[in-house]
């Protein structure tokens, strides 16, 4: 066979071996169950001793890294909350989203959610917090998945951390579409 013959294989293959690569995370993309990720809420425990500042900013990020860390795992395919914006926003003037005795639920819904993720993160002090979720089916309210990560440190890159711990996790044990 002449080299460019060859090189003319080798390159269908390739190509081929990437289009069925991409076929194969189509089909598994459309099996995922959705999820709809709310925000993350901030339980302060010292609030009089060191309110928190930089940590409402972190909320939002570690939410965007969940959210970007379940695609990457297929481990759900994240829904937009947008059609949702004005009932989150009545919810979350009542009471936080992950105490709100089943809104959560209904948030989910309104998107057409499988499931719902809420989140919050415990700050027992500066240097001591932990980062919660709890999965839900969102048409029954079963709890699905609780996890939880403790920090030491309050920085970006801890809390990076606990989220990519969290969702290794998630990976290692078959925890994802639930």
């Amino acid at each position: 066979m002449p080299a460019t013959r060859r090189l003319a294989a080798s390159t269908c293959a390739a190509i081929l071996g990437v289009v069925l690569s991409i076929g194969q995370a189509q089909v598994r993309s459309a099996e995922l169950k959705t999820i709809a990720i709310l925000d993350f809420d901030l339980q302060d425990d010292q609030v009089e001793l060191a309110p928190a500042t930089v940590e409402y900013r972190r909320l939002q990020a570690i939410r965007n890294q969940l959210q970007d860390e379940f695609a990457s795992n297929h481990l759900y395919r994240v829904i937009d909350l947008a059609p949702a914006s004005e009932l989150i926003a009545r919810y979350r003037a009542q009471a936080s989203l992950h105490a709100c005795n089943g809104s959560e639920l209904e948030i989910a819904r309104a998107p057409g959610a499988d499931r719902v993720l809420v989140g919050w993160v415990q700050k027992v002090s500066n240097l001591i917090l932990n980062i919660n979720i709890q999965i839900e089916d969102a048409a029954t309210g079963t709890i699905l998945l609780n996890k939880s990560v403790d920090l030491r440190g309050n920085t970006d890159e801890t809390w990076s951390r606990g989220v990519s711990y969290i969702v290794r996790s998630m990976v290692e044990k078959d925890q994802g579409n639930r």
